[in-house]
């Protein structure tokens, strides 16, 4: 059985802006076919998310990928997340 590919969502110029990318993240997250994980890159490591995800099912892995920028990757539970697996 193979996962469904991640679904990438960039938020940093949103963030940069002055921006808040919440509804977006949650269209993407509602956009996500079942098994989907999502990769979301943000400017800053985005701890309240992680438990708005949690209530969704979704586990989550996360690392600063250089400038203060971060990637997570939210997977559904039960699946693993895998830092530095791209779409």
């Amino acid at each position: 059985m193979t996962s469904a590919p991640l679904s990438t969502l960039d938020v940093r110029e949103i963030l940069r802006a002055g921006g808040e990318p919440f509804s977006k993240i949650m269209e993407a997250v509602e956009a996500l076919s079942p098994g989907q994980g999502l990769r979301l890159l943000a400017t800053f490591k985005p701890v309240p998310l992680f438990g708005v995800m949690a209530q969704r099912g979704f586990g989550h892995t996360e690392h600063e990928i250089g400038g203060g920028d971060w990637e997570v990757i939210f997977m559904p539970s039960g699946q693993n997340a895998q830092p530095g697996v791209r779409p």
